[in-house]
């Protein structure tokens, strides 16, 4: 029972965090487009019914019923079809673009004496900036999350501290899990080293993290070494003399390098046959624009490669096989693994907690870069109909030219609809993905 509740809890606080990362998206615009004397008739989280909503001055707040989406509608967000013409209204969310640019048909009046208030009419930087401002708003969040992870509760990294002796040495490429008569007994074990030892020095040099071993110890088999360890409060030396072995070589994030014919790499190294135990390292504030740009590197790469990913996800759904934990994953998705986070009683709380700040932490990421995709209905799809304005604008000024006017990106409505069917299609299939043939962390 009390494992439910927790699964339960896991959901709700990524509900709550989509909800809250949605709604700030949606003030990104608000905030610029109301200093920018925009008229803004609503401001929605959600689609479908309106649960609740109420009008502050010109602009009606509210809720709907479906919270997995949000929009602000300003006025004049395209332009008249001809010039003097009425300027029709949609708005930044999804869903509701594509009604009112299907339709055409749902706009907000424009008071007479108010027809500069239009989006249409801001000059180019300014609706860049209002277009930018949702997607910069889950940007800033993702920082948020994520150094809330790395400062606050610090991220695993194998620490100085003994985690595993292992009791004997077996050749690198060897899969059996337990010791014979015939294998050598592990230097570490053979010396007295015990779990839970704290590596201090060796040979009088400083141990300061874990890779200070590998150094020392890889070079120095067939030679006795002293090991300073902090044991029960005390410290305590114990001689350890590395078996000149052959192991695994790894890479800078600590996996196996294969050669080109597929088998791992080895080199001839000493070794005592020792595990170093995991823990959570706080890190400086400096070390999160390059955690966040680290992960904006793996997410980008998802996004650009997504034909490939749907592909996998369709072999992985149909063909009964395990789904990529770094493919595609959707809403259902990713409440699943808060759900499986939160319920798994063996991990500490505060582990539990920096799990699901990391899983608010890239999705705001991801809906960052996912919104500057240069197509409508997403923000980018507007922000380059403004682009491309300024520079037609620009030339039309350098040749001295007749000013051509606004760009009117509601011509692009078949593109408009084609993109909001394929993300309807992709959403639904995501969504059935994530029940059938879910992805689990544990």
């Amino acid at each position: 029972m009390e494992s439910a509740l927790l699964y339960l809890l896991g959901v709700v606080i990524v509900l709550v965090g989509l909800v809250i990362s949605i709604g700030l998206h949606e003030v990104g615009h608000l905030v610029p487009a109301k200093l920018f004397g925009v008229r803004v008739g609503q401001y929605m989280i959600g689609f479908g019914r309106t649960l609740f909503s109420k009008r502050v001055g010109e602009t009606e707040y509210g809720l709907k019923m479906i919270p997995l989406g949000g929009y602000i509608s300003m006025a004049g967000m395209f332009p008249p079809e001809r010039a003097g013409g009425k300027p029709r209204t949609a708005s930044t969310g999804f869903f509701d673009t594509m009604v009112n640019d299907a339709r055409s048909a749902a706009h907000e009046g424009i008071p007479a004496g108010e027809e500069h208030r239009t989006f249409y009419r801001l000059p180019v930087l300014k609706r860049i900036v209002i277009m930018l401002g949702g997607p910069i708003m889950n940007l800033v969040l993702a920082f948020v999350f994520f150094g809330i992870v790395l400062v606050g509760f610090g991220i695993p990294q194998p620490s100085t501290t003994i985690g595993t002796v292992y009791a004997c040495i077996v050749p690198a490429e060897s899969t059996q899990t337990e010791c014979t008569d015939a294998d050598p007994v592990a230097p570490a074990a053979e010396a007295g080293l015990l779990p839970g030892d704290r590596l201090l020095a060796i040979d009088g040099r400083p141990i300061e993290v874990y890779t200070d071993v590998s150094e020392i110890v890889t070079q120095a088999a067939g030679r006795e070494l002293d090991f300073e360890v902090l044991r029960d409060g005390e410290n305590v030396s114990v001689a350890v003399t590395p078996l000149l072995t052959e192991r695994p070589v790894f890479d800078d994030d600590l996996q196996p390098v294969e050669n080109p014919d597929g088998s791992i790499a080895t080199q001839d190294v000493g070794f005592i046959g020792i595990g170093y135990a995991v823990q959570s390292v706080q890190q400086p504030v400096t070390a999160v624009p390059g955690y966040v740009w680290d992960a904006t590197q793996r997410i980008g790469y998802s996004i650009v490669t997504l034909p490939v990913r749907v592909y996998d996800l369709g072999v992985s759904t149909f063909g009964g096989t395990e789904r990529d934990p770094e493919g595609i994953i959707g809403v259902v998705g990713i409440g699943r693994l808060a759900g499986e986070i939160t319920s798994l009683e063996t991990l500490p709380v505060a582990d539990r907690a920096a799990s699901i700040l990391g899983l608010l932490g890239g999705l705001n990421l991801a809906l960052f870069l996912f919104n500057l995709i240069p197509l409508l209905p997403l923000d980018g799809g507007h922000v380059a109909g403004a682009i491309w304005e300024g520079i037609r604008r620009a030339f039309a000024k350098l040749f001295r030219r007749p000013d051509p006017g606004p760009v009117d990106v509601a011509r692009l409505i078949p593109i408009t609809m084609a993109v909001s069917g394929v993300l309807a299609v992709l959403t639904l299939f995501v969504l059935f993905s994530d029940i059938v043939n879910p992805i689990s962390l544990f």
